[in-house]
């Protein structure tokens, strides 16, 4: 019924348009696309430029769609205009409602899990804003029969090394209330020991946890796992020996997460930096190969543990369907000037600047930037290849890294946390190489919606499969 009722909206659509054809319909529709083209073009300028162009760039953004809503009422189109976005928008909502509920709710196949008898929790106090703190979670997990680690906010931990340790006391399972960063490091040892590992979403925004289907509003009900739980085998990726759950990024996120300023002012340091970053001297270009095929060039390259869905990844704002695919995600963009960041904007997958793909490995073989590089990765961490704390408020106390003086080193964003690594820099992924432990009751993950599509509605309006 809902795709019909999508079919029906668009049908509404298309027939509004051709009775105002007259009346200026294909204006609005030219005026839309125009308009788009233009906005998009100033919040270019805002980025990439400062002082007087910035500020164009801004007005230029702000005023294209007013000058849109000014066109419409000054030639009476509004009406037209009106009709026609709520029957378009009425065939999306409804054409994404039909095709979320012809997807299976659970992508993962879950297996019944024994109770362990001596589970060991790391929790970072600080995560989240205080999660482990606000939700009792050191008191309800010590009452279901856990041992607590709690991380001093004012000591650098090896969470990697507490980790080891408790597995050799007799650890039976290794759990981790905080961000994604210090989720990875734990993991690792669990994977190596073969040990399930139990996720509570106590970090900031616990993209790990959200794709593992978990209640992200009340991390407590992760515990729920230690009585009744059941048990997922998901894929582990690696950056050179290094262990991540969710994200490896180069470019120009890696570039801005490592000054020490983000940490306090985030969307300041970001505009700050932007210029430089993707237009100016500072400009790193991240050279890398996607299996044996060279990538051309870009700005910013996003590595995921298994791919997401859309290019919404970069911004935050998409999932994974699945941790066991055994694939990378592969996302990359290339925006030089506003006529291309115009074209990414309109064609969106189908631009030539926006790269989406899967491998088994990815290699990146330099970021070529200018000599400042050197002594930047000195001034941000204090030691070859150490992490960059001050740009993850969740992980600042979890884990260091070293690696030998003199090699060429770029930045790099492992599950938010900035590091330096040497290049070439290897991702790969280790096929469901982690036990995860999860309630049995939990939200779960909403099933990703797949594009839209004429094709797509009429096989679900007849009763076919898609």
């Amino acid at each position: 019924m809902l795709a019909r009722c999508a079919l029906l909206a668009a049908v509404g659509t298309l027939v509004v348009l051709v009775l105002a054809v007259t009346a200026g319909g294909l204006l609005i529709v030219v005026a839309e696309i125009l308009g788009l083209i233009v906005c998009v073009a100033g919040v270019w300028w805002f980025l990439a430029h400062r002082g007087a162009a910035r500020l164009f760039g801004a007005l230029v953004a702000v005023a294209a769609p007013a000058a849109l809503v000014l066109l419409y009422i000054h030639d009476g189109l509004w009406l037209t205009a009106l009709v026609l976005g709520l029957c378009w928008g009425a065939t999306l909502a409804c054409g994404h409602a039909a095709l979320r509920s012809s997807l299976p709710k659970r992508a993962h196949r879950a297996t019944a899990a024994r109770r362990p008898k001596r589970p060991v929790l790391i929790m970072n106090p600080k995560s989240g804003g205080g999660k482990v703190g606000r939700f009792g979670l050191v008191e309800r997990a010590e009452k279901l029969g856990a041992q607590v680690i709690l991380l001093d906010p004012a000591v650098q931990s090896d969470v990697a090394e507490l980790a080891r340790r408790a597995v050799a006391e007799g650890a039976d399972l290794l759990g981790v209330a905080g961000g994604d960063g210090t989720q990875a490091l734990v993991a690792a040892v669990a994977a190596e020991h073969d040990l399930p590992f139990l996720v509570v979403s106590a970090g900031t925004r616990n993209h790990f946890a959200m794709d593992l289907g978990l209640d992200r509003s009340d991390p407590s009900r992760c515990l729920d796992a230690l009585t009744d739980g059941e048990e997922i085998r998901v894929d582990l990726g690696d950056v050179d020996g290094r262990a991540f759950v969710n994200t490896v990024s180069f470019g120009v996120y890696a570039d801005i997460v490592r000054r020490p300023e983000y940490r306090d002012a985030k969307a300041g340091t970001a505009l700050t930096l932007m210029p430089d970053l993707l237009t100016g001297e500072d400009a790193r270009r991240i050279e890398a190969r996607v299996d044996s095929a060279a990538l051309p060039p870009q700005q910013a390259l996003l590595i995921s543990n298994n791919p997401y869905t859309s290019p919404d990844a970069l911004t935050g704002g998409d999932r994974r369907p699945r941790l066991d695919t055994g694939e990378l995600g592969v996302l990359g963009v290339r925006v030089n000037d506003a006529a291309e960041a115009a074209d990414l904007a309109v064609r969106g997958s189908q631009s030539m600047g926006l790269t989406v793909t899967t491998a088994q490995r990815v290699e990146v073989t330099s970021g070529t930037a200018d000599a400042s590089d050197a002594s930047d990765a000195a001034s941000t961490s204090g030691t070859p290849n150490a992490p960059d704390t001050s740009g993850t408020s969740d992980d600042a106390s979890t884990s260091g890294t070293s690696d030998t003086p003199g090699t060429a080193e770029i930045p790099v964003a492992v599950d938010g946390e900035s590091l330096h690594m040497p290049t070439p820099v290897v991702c790969t992924l280790r096929p469901a190489a982690l036990r995860v432990l999860l309630p049995r009751d939990r939200p779960d993950t909403p099933a990703p919606v797949p594009p839209v599509t004429m094709r797509r509605l009429i096989a679900l309006a007849a009763g076919r499969p898609i």
